[in-house]
């Protein structure tokens, strides 16, 4: 019984994970938080320099990244979807790319694994706010 119900608690723990939209068969992330102006400029700022995020739909890691943004700032992102089945999927090009795990962010050629802070990508493509 304790096998069953500690993930269970762990699950139940990670709101976004819950509230993910693979739940509710959307195939595409829905970002609820608000951005704020430095979130916005950083986006813009990523997309400008040929930033990219490799990212899934159903990935709870991904949705988390882009809660870190918000809603504007996400629109602004330049974001490759993976999964198969998402909306504007470019599944061959993350074969291509070696995509190993999500969210992958792409910056100056290098591939970098994981949720990165706001404040780590400023650090790693050079912005300065």
């Amino acid at each position: 019984m304790k096998r069953l119900l500690m993930p269970l608690l762990v699950l139940l723990t990670f709101k976004n994970v819950v509230n993910s939209s693979h739940l509710y068969n959307q195939k595409e992330l829905i970002v609820t938080s608000e951005s704020s102006r430095e979130s916005i400029k950083l986006a813009k700022y990523l997309k400008d320099n040929g930033v990219v995020k490799y990212s899934a739909y159903w990935c709870p890691n991904c949705l988390n990244q882009s809660e870190l943004f918000g809603k504007q700032a996400y629109r602004e992102l330049n974001v490759v979807e993976c999964a198969r089945d998402g909306i504007n999927s470019q599944t061959q090009l993350c074969i291509d790319k070696k995509i190993k795990g999500f969210p992958t962010w792409e910056i100056n050629g290098k591939l970098i694994l994981g949720v990165l802070s706001l404040k780590e990508l400023s650090k790693l493509t050079g912005f300065k706010n």
